[in-house]
C-alpha cells in the first residue's frame, strides 16, 4: 500500500487522496501509514528549504558575477561599441561563474563625461524537491549598475618659479594601460646660474616628451630665465621683480617666460591612455637624492593646493594620486622642497613651483567607478 501511495504521487492526486484514505482506514494494527502520513509533508518543507537555500547561493553568485562584469566593460576604450561591451560582460559573467544568460541594457555617456551602465542577468535554475509539485524551475534574476565620474584625461603644466644652489630636474612619468613600464613625458630642469645671491636663481627649461612608436620626440615649450644683480637700492622695481638683501647686500633678480609657441599655456600633457601617472625630482645634491609623489617616505616634500599661498604638505607615509590631485577645469598649484629644508615646513622654504590645470573627461580607468546597485 505505502509503494502504491509513493508511485501515486507523480502527478496523480486522485490516486493520492484514494490511496491516503486507505492508509487511514487500515485495520492491520501497523503504524507506518500514519508514520508515512506524517513524514510526507515534512519532507516537503525540507525539501521546499532546500531548494530556497539553492535559489539564494546561485543569486548571491550570479549578482557577484554580474557586478564584476559591469565593472570589466567600464575599463575599455572609451570608443567600444554596445556590442562589444555586452560581449566583454558575458565573457566576465561566465568566467566569474555566473549561471545564465547576462545583458547589457544601457551604456550612457554625457557630454561632460560621465557614464553609467546597467545590466542583468537571468537562469531558470532546476528545482529538487519542488519538482514534485510540478515545479522543475525557479527564476532567478539580478541586476547591478556603475556610475563612472569623468576623469583625467590631459594636464597642463608652467613653471611658476624654482629656485635654489642646486641643479633640479622634475619629471613625469607614466604608464599606458597595458603596459609595466613608465616612461617620461615631461621633464623641467632647472640650473642655477651661480650669481651668489642668498635664495639662488637661474634657468629652467620645460619639455615635452611624446612618442609615437619610434624615438622620444623631445619638444621644448617653456624657458624661464632669471637674472639677478646687486643694486644700491629698491625703487622703482620692475613688475614681477625679486628682492634679497644680505647683510648690505641688496639683490635684485628679475625672470622672463618664453613660451613655445608664443600662445601656449604650458606643456599640454595628454594622459588620456596611461593607467598610472607619477612625479619624480631628481636633486643630485640633495637629501635625499631621489623625491617621488608615489613614494610615501619622500612624497611628504609635495605640496598640493588651490592657489599659489595656500598648499599644504602632503603628510607623511601618504602616496599621492596625481590624477586626483590635478583639479578638473580649474588650475591647481603645486611645489616642492629639494631636500635643503627638514619637512615638515611652510610651504615658503620651497624651491619649485608651478601650477597645473586639468582637463577632464571619460576614460577608462576604473578608479572613478563605483557600483550604485
Amino acid at each position: 500500500m505505502i509503494r502504491r501511495f509513493l508511485n501515486d504521487r507523480r502527478g496523480n492526486y486522485a490516486g493520492i487522496a484514494r490511496t491516503a484514505g486507505q492508509l487511514v482506514r487500515s485495520r492491520d494494527g501497523s503504524m507506518m501509514p500514519v508514520v508515512v502520513l506524517l513524514i510526507i509533508p515534512l519532507i516537503a518543507a525540507v525539501g521546499l528549504s532546500v531548494d530556497y537555500t539553492s535559489a539564494v547561493n546561485t543569486k548571491d553568485g550570479m549578482r557577484n558575477a554580474l557586478d564584476a562584469g559591469i565593472l570589466a566593460i567600464t575599463t575599455m576604450p572609451t570608443n567600444t561599441s554596445k556590442g562589444d561591451r555586452e560581449a566583454m560582460l558575458q565573457q566576465s559573467y561566465k568566467a566569474n561563474g555566473g549561471l545564465g544568460t547576462a545583458t547589457l541594457n544601457n551604456v550612457t555617456i554625457d557630454a561632460f563625461g560621465s557614464a553609467s551602465f546597467t545590466a542583468s542577468a537571468s537562469y531558470p535554475m532546476p528545482t529538487d524537491f519542488m519538482s514534485i509539485a510540478n515545479i522543475k524551475t525557479v527564476q532567478i534574476g539580478v541586476n547591478s549598475a556603475v556610475r563612472k565620474t569623468p576623469a583625467l584625461v590631459e594636464t597642463t603644466f608652467k613653471v611658476s618659479k624654482v629656485s635654489g644652489h642646486w641643479g633640479k630636474t622634475m619629471t613625469l612619468y607614466g604608464t599606458k594601460f597595458g603596459a609595466t613600464t613608465a616612461k617620461p613625458m615631461m621633464t623641467i630642469e632647472y640650473a642655477y646660474n651661480g650669481f651668489g645671491d642668498p635664495k639662488g636663481y637661474g634657468t629652467t627649461i620645460v619639455k615635452k616628451i611624446t612618442n609615437a612608436g619610434g624615438a622620444d620626440i623631445i619638444t621644448t615649450v617653456q624657458k624661464q630665465e632669471c637674472k639677478t644683480a646687486t643694486v644700491k637700492n629698491f625703487n622703482n622695481l620692475p613688475a614681477g621683480a625679486i628682492t634679497q638683501t644680505s647683510g648690505s647686500t641688496k639683490y635684485l633678480t628679475t625672470c622672463t617666460n618664453t613660451m613655445y609657441p608664443a600662445n601656449s599655456d604650458g606643456a599640454i600633457i595628454d594622459v588620456s591612455q596611461i593607467n598610472e601617472l607619477y612625479l619624480e625630482m631628481n636633486v643630485p645634491s640633495g637629501n635625499p637624492k631621489i623625491l617621488k609623489s608615489n613614494d610615501p617616505l619622500t612624497s611628504n616634500r609635495l605640496y598640493i593646493g588651490p592657489s599659489a599661498t595656500d598648499m599644504p604638505e602632503v603628510a607623511t607615509g601618504n602616496k599621492v594620486d596625481i590624477f586626483t590631485s590635478v583639479p578638473c577645469g580649474q588650475t591647481g598649484y603645486q611645489a616642492w622642497e629639494d631636500g635643503g629644508n627638514p619637512v615638515p615646513a611652510p610651504v615658503a622654504n620651497a624651491d619649485f613651483f608651478y601650477s597645473v590645470q586639468g582637463k577632464c573627461d571619460y576614460n577608462q580607468r576604473p578608479s572613478e567607478t563605483v557600483l550604485t546597485q
